[in-house]
């Protein structure tokens, strides 16, 4: 919080934000793959289940923190 100058109000809005919007990330993209009847979605990476389960959290994640940082921390 410090070093991006924010308060804790902001940083615990990100946080919760974050968490939850990651969790569900990964669910969505766990159902995908079941839809598909696929355990990998890919090769890559052996044991981890795919390129796509590093960053499926990311994929809710960066878009909800990008419009809180958008509409409220201009």
């Amino acid at each position: 919080a410090w070093s991006l100058n924010l308060n804790i109000l902001h940083i615990s809005i990100l946080t919760t934000i974050i968490t939850v919007a990651g969790t569900f990330g990964d669910l969505f993209e766990s159902k995908l793959k079941r839809m598909a009847d696929v355990k990998d979605s890919g090769s890559f990476m052996p044991g981890h289940g795919g390129f796509l389960d590093r960053f499926d959290s990311l994929l809710f994640a960066v878009p909800a923190v990008w419009l809180y940082v958008y509409f409220f921390l201009k």
